[in-house]
C-alpha cells in the first residue's frame, strides 16, 4: 500500500489517510440534488474525487466509495410539482442525466449509490434514536428537531463558536426554521423530519410523528451508517457544505452512536467562472452541455478543471479549455513518439494494459508527477510533472530505447488516475490500415530530432539521409514530427 495524504479539514493539517480497520478505506461524498441539470462547479467536486478515488484504487486502499443521490428537499418537490410531474418520474430524469454526463467526463461509477427516498426507513429510525437519547424532540406540527445545544461539539468541524447561534426551533426573524438551506446567521435547531404543508403535494411518507418528508440532512448520516458502519475513513463534498450539512451529519451521527462519526473531512473550494462567481444573469453558468455547444469535448473540460488545486480559489476560463486542448495534443504526440520506440499500437488498449499490472516502484522521468498526485491531490503539479516527465522521457528513450516501456508503465498509471484516455479518436479505426515503423526508424527519427533541437545540423543531416536511404522522410512541425513511408 503507498501512502496518500490529503488537507484534513477538521484537524487543519495534511494527514494520511488509511481504513480505520486496516482493510478497507471508507468514502461517503455527497452528491447532486438532481432537480435540473448539474452545472460545472457541481461537477468540479466530483471529478476531483473521482481523481481520489482513483488513486485510492491504485495505490492499494481498497477504498468502498458512496455518493448518494438528494431525491427529495424543497428544490425537488418544489420544481416537480411546478412540470406536473411525480417526485419519483421528475427526480429519475435528471439521476439519468447526470449519470451520461458523469459517463463524458470519464468518472468512475462509485460502489453505491443510494437515494434519500429509498432509505425512509432508515432515516426515521435514526430520528427515534435520537429522540429516546434526548437530542431531538418533537414540535406539535409533527416536525422533529434537532436541538444544537445538547451537542457540545458543534460548531467544531467549520471553526465557529455555537453560542453565537440561536438554538430553538425559531430563526432569527422569529419563524419556524423548516427550510432545508439556510445561512450561519439564520441558524436554529434544525428539522430532522418535516411535517407535510400542502405546497408538499403527495410528497409524504408516514412516521411515528405524523406525515411528512426527512430533512435534509438526516439522509446523508443513515445512509452511510447503513453501508459504511457508524464511522468512515473520508468524508468530503464542496466547501459550501461544511456549515451547515456536514456539521449537522456528525452531531446528529455521534449523538446517536456515541462514536467518532468521521476521521478524515475533504472540501474543495468552489471556482470561479471568467473571474466571478458563477450566474446565469453574468452569462458564465455553464452545463456541460452548454460547454460542448461551444466545440469544446467532454475530455478537455475534465484536463481543464484538474488545473487548478482543490484548496486554492481556481478560475475557471474558456481560455483554460483551449489550453487543455493543446496540452492533450502535446501528450498524445509525445506518448506516440514512445509507443513506436516500444513498437506498441497507439489505442486506449495498450495504455490501460500497461496499467493492469503492479505499480512501479520507480516511476523515472515522472517521479515529481507521482509525488504530487499523492501528496494533497495536486493535479497542477502533476499536470506539470507530466509534461516534464514526457520531455525527459522521450529524450532518454532515443538514448536508451530500452527503458521506453518501463517510461510508458509510468505514465500509463498517471494517466489512469487522472482519467485521461488518450487516442480516443483512434479507438475504432482498423489497426490493419495503420504502419507500424520499426524501433530503429523510430530511434534514429528522435536522434535526428534531438540533434536539430540543439542546432547540431550536420549531425541531423546525417540521421535525415540514413532514414531515407531506409525508405522514411520525418515531417517536422514546430512542435515536434511525423514519420512518413516513402513508396
Amino acid at each position: 500500500m503507498v501512502e496518500v495524504t490529503l488537507y484534513d479539514t477538521l484537524t487543519r493539517s495534511v494527514r494520511p489517510l488509511s481504513a480505520h480497520d486496516g482493510k478497507q478505506l471508507r468514502m461517503y461524498v455527497c452528491g447532486p440534488t438532481v432537480y435540473g441539470p448539474a452545472h460545472i462547479g457541481n461537477f468540479l467536486t466530483f471529478v476531483r474525487f473521482d481523481v481520489l478515488y482513483r488513486l485510492l484504487k491504485i495505490t492499494g486502499h481498497n477504498p468502498f466509495y458512496v455518493r448518494n443521490i438528494t431525491d427529495v428537499d424543497d428544490k425537488t418537490i418544489r420544481q416537480s410539482i411546478a412540470e406536473g410531474l411525480s417526485l419519483e418520474v421528475f427526480t429519475q430524469k435528471w439521476t439519468d442525466k447526470f449519470h451520461l454526463d458523469c459517463d463524458a467526463l470519464g468518472l468512475l461509477k462509485p460502489t453505491l449509490e443510494p437515494t434519500a427516498t429509498g432509505h425512509i426507513e432508515e432515516q426515521i429510525t435514526l430520528i427515534r434514536t435520537l429522540i429516546e437519547k434526548g437530542f431531538a424532540y418533537a414540535a406539535p406540527d409533527g416536525s422533529v428537531y434537532y436541538q444544537v445545544s445538547k451537542f457540545p461539539d458543534y460548531g467544531n468541524l467549520a471553526h465557529f463558536d455555537p453560542q453565537a447561534l440561536q438554538t430553538q426551533d425559531t430563526n432569527s426573524a422569529g419563524k419556524k426554521n423548516l427550510s432545508d438551506e439556510y445561512d450561519r446567521e439564520s441558524v436554529a435547531d434544525f428539522a430532522l423530519w418535516k411535517s407535510h404543508k400542502p405546497e408538499d403535494g403527495d410528497n409524504a411518507w408516514d412516521s411515528p410523528w405524523g406525515r411528512g418528508r426527512p430533512g435534509w440532512h438526516i439522509e446523508c448520516s443513515a445512509m452511510s451508517m447503513k453501508y459504511l458502519g457508524e464511522t468512515i475513513d473520508i468524508h468530503g463534498g464542496g466547501e459550501d457544505l461544511c456549515f451547515p450539512h456536514h456539521e449537522n451529519e456528525i452531531a446528529q451521527s455521534e449523538a446517536a452512536t456515541g462514536k467518532p462519526f468521521c476521521n478524515h473531512w475533504s472540501h474543495g473550494i468552489h471556482l470561479l467562472v471568467e473571474g466571478k462567481k458563477m450566474s446565469k444573469s453574468l452569462g458564465n453558468f455553464f452545463t456541460l452541455n452548454d460547454l460542448e455547444n461551444k466545440g469544446f469535448t467532454p475530455r478537455e473540460i475534465r484536463l481543464a478543471m484538474l488545473g487548478g488545486h482543490y484548496r486554492q480559489q481556481f478560475n475557471f476560463t474558456l481560455d483554460a479549455i483551449h489550453a487543455a486542448r493543446s496540452a492533450i495534443q502535446k501528450i498524445e504526440k509525445a506518448t506516440l513518439r514512445l509507443l513506436q520506440i516500444a513498437q506498441l499500437d497507439a489505442r486506449p488498449e495498450t495504455l490501460e494494459s500497461l496499467a493492469s499490472g503492479n505499480l512501479p516502484d520507480d516511476f523515472g522521468p515522472f517521479q515529481n508527477a507521482w509525488e504530487a498526485i499523492r501528496r494533497d491531490l495536486n493535479t497542477p503539479g502533476t499536470l506539470g510533472g507530466l509534461h516534464r516527465g514526457l520531455k525527459a522521457a522521450t529524450q532518454s528513450a532515443a538514448e536508451s530505447p530500452d527503458k521506453t516501456k518501463d517510461h510508458l508503465t509510468a505514465l500509463a498509471f498517471l494517466l489512469q488516475v487522472i482519467g485521461l484516455q488518450l487516442f480516443v479518436d483512434q479507438a475504432n479505426e482498423d489497426s490493419s490500415d495503420a504502419v507500424t515503423i520499426p524501433a530503429d526508424i523510430t530511434a534514429l527519427a528522435e536522434q535526428r530530432w534531438a540533434a536539430k533541437q540543439a542546432k547540431d545540423w550536420a549531425a541531423a543531416d546525417s540521421f535525415r539521409n540514413q532514414l531515407a536511404q531506409a525508405g522514411w522522410k520525418s515531417l517536422d512541425r514546430k512542435d515536434g514530427y511525423s514519420l512518413e513511408k516513402q513508396e
